[in-house]
């Protein structure tokens, strides 16, 4: 895993304050990697390492550096390479020589020998810089789904880059300016591709790469979602999807420290338990397992209209089946409405993201998990690449001229704007921006001749997920777990695998009548039959109005100074009368808008940003 960081800036000669400014970057990045840190400074450029140590914990320090001709290259790296063994004996059947086992010196002199056209030969999650000294270029690339995260900020004659915004804006020439252009994704939740919260940052995109040079910039996507005719027939496909999950999962098992695998008790998570269980790996000892609970809240969960049932009978179902080692971390409404814990997860985010107790309740989940393992396995992206959400089966979300996510009527999607400024909402016209970015995610999608309405709809659908809503998955779980030294791996996001069931028809997905049609038959074998036909159930939250009441408590506090800045974000007669309504009678959506003003007010207290609004 581990945070990169750095700079080049090509008519500047870096000097003692660069070598400074590199070690705060990189320090600000120390809880992404506590194990280790490194920095390279030479006349341009500088780089920045924190490390996590995974694979060969002593040979894989950074920055790395070999010599090609008499010039340096240095590679700074976060992620992981599965098919990294691989490219080891290619690359020494081509004569390179090796010095440690890990798989950052396999990416460096993969590097050496394709060039830049190594990315496209990688199976993994990644984000990394490399110097080139024989160019005098500097060379970005981010994994295929945005996995591992990377944001960069332009500078004259040069790019300041980073893991998280917050190494960027340790920069001395990054200043913390956020505008209506950055507020209104923050609110729309459209995933808009690229996007940063701060002015002039962005995000290297997903399956991108940028090349730094004096004469500019180049962006290059090596990879996207293609369109493809699907030839194989439903069993074939059903085999197909088996042995490729077999394969991902027997790759993301490898690991020089702790594992386990995150089990919620839904289909996704217990396929991968049942999946991690059967390899030769895990059966010499039982294989690790964590679920995430709160307290009391199998006795009095209540069905509402995205979540049938708690998690906790069917997690027991599997560890029964599955005999793993498991640990449940059980969680009360003191620890989720904790302010010091909200400060930590808007720290490890950068942005007011507003999602409350789930954003809570994973952080302390993944601090839990920490204590035992240091990788996790997760079941993100099963979902989007199978259809599982319940908008994906819902006509009035699957024919909105909408992203599905907002236009499915839940407690969260109520009016997520009634908490706005009036003066901001006017300003941020985020209607218009939503129905903006949705022409643009419209025109993103190639579909096939002869495609009815029906399958290009659920492709427009499948590729939305896959574009937008998944990044927005894959950094709030990147963030998370990396704020306490966890490494979550997604199997699910293994690039074959999506390639593939993106382009199987709509009918085959759904071929039993239900969700995750493919995955059910493909894995369902492997976990109990309670499972099996189980619902699709989101991740949890508490239902506890002392919750609630907490965070009314905690807004009144904030109300008694109406001066403050978060008051030109949040409508303070709306905030007043939230906290009036009695928390076992608070809506769902009040509730949400409540957990994004104090995200917000804790943002502001952290961050300091000039609101130019």
């Amino acid at each position: 895993m581990c945070g990169i960081a750095g700079w080049v800036s090509f008519d500047s000669a870096f000097d003692d304050r660069s070598a400074d400014a590199i070690e705060s970057m990189t320090a600000t990045m120390s809880r992404r990697g506590p194990d280790a840190t490194g920095t390279f400074v030479r006349e341009n450029v500088a780089l920045g390492h924190r490390r996590l140590a995974v694979i060969d914990p002593a040979g894989g320090r950074q920055p790395m550096v070999a010599t090609e001709s008499g010039h340096e290259v240095a590679l700074v790296y976060s992620g992981e390479m599965y098919n990294y063994t691989e490219l080891r004996a290619e690359l020494k059947a081509r004569g390179r020589r090796f010095e440690t086992r890990s798989d950052t010196e396999v990416l460096l002199l993969g590097y050496l020998e394709w060039g830049e056209s190594i990315v496209e030969r990688l199976n993994g999650m990644f984000a990394f810089a490399i110097w080139d000294q024989r160019q005098e270029r500097l060379f970005l690339a981010r994994d295929r789904f945005g996995i591992k995260p990377l944001y960069v900020y332009r500078i004259p004659s040069g790019i300041v880059f980073g893991s998280e915004p917050k190494a960027i804006l340790a920069h001395p020439l990054a200043d913390r300016t956020v505008t209506v252009d950055g507020l209104r994704e923050l609110f729309a939740m459209t995933g808009q591709p690229g996007w940063s919260l701060w002015r002039d940052m962005d995000q290297v995109r997903p399956g991108t790469t940028l090349t730094v040079e004096r004469t500019g910039i180049a962006p290059y996507t090596y990879w996207s979602l293609q369109t493809r005719q699907h030839t194989d027939d439903i069993p074939t496909t059903v085999q197909r999807v088996r042995g490729l999950l077999d394969d991902i999962v027997e790759r993301q098992l490898v690991s020089d420290v702790p594992l386990c695998v995150l089990l919620s008790g839904g289909l996704d998570s217990s396929t991968l338990t049942g999946l991690a269980a059967a390899t030769d790996a895990a059966k010499r000892q039982a294989l690790r397992t964590f679920s995430v609970d709160f307290e009391d809240q199998e006795k009095t969960f209540v069905p509402d209209e995205i979540r049938d049932t708690p998690d906790a009978p069917f997690v027991r179902e599997v560890i029964e089946l599955v005999k793993t080692n498991h640990h449940r971390v059980a969680l009360d409404q003191s620890a989720l409405s904790r302010p010091s814990v909200r400060r930590a997860v808007v720290g490890a985010r950068d942005i007011p993201a507003g999602l409350g107790d789930m954003d809570n309740s994973l952080y302390l989940l993944f601090r839990a998990i920490r204590e035992q393992s240091t990788v996790a396995l997760s079941g993100e992206s099963a979902d989007e690449i199978f259809g599982g959400y319940i908008w994906f089966h819902h006509p009035g979300s699957v024919n909105a001229d909408n992203f599905p996510w907002l236009a499915f009527r839940s407690a969260f999607t109520a009016d997520r704007f009634a908490l706005l400024n009036h003066d901001l909402r006017a300003k941020l016209e985020l209607d218009d921006f939503i129905a903006d970015q949705y022409a643009v995610s419209r025109k993103a999608v190639e579909h096939l001749p002869g495609d009815d309405d029906r399958e290009k709809r659920m492709r427009l659908i499948s590729h939305q997920h896959l574009t937008r809503f998944l990044p927005m998955l894959l950094d709030r779980k990147d963030r998370a777990s990396m704020a306490v030294g966890l490494e979550v791996r997604v199997p699910y996001c293994d690039h074959r695998l999506v390639d593939y069931v993106y382009n199987t028809p709509w009918s085959f997905k759904t071929f039993d009548g239900r969700e995750k049609s493919l995955l059910r038959e493909a894995c369902g074998a492997l976990v109990p039959q309670a499972v099996r036909d189980r619902v699709k159930s989101p991740y949890p939250t508490s239902q506890d109005p002392r919750y609630a009441a907490s965070l009314a408590g905690q807004l009144s506090e904030i109300l008694a100074h109406p001066d403050h800045p978060v008051f030109a974000i949040v409508d303070r007669q709306w905030a007043q009368a939230a906290t009036e309504i009695p928390p076992d009678k608070m809506p769902g959506d009040v509730r949400a808008g409540l957990d994004r003003i104090l995200d917000v007010y804790h943002w502001l207290d952290m961050y300091s940003p000039d609101l130019l609004v």
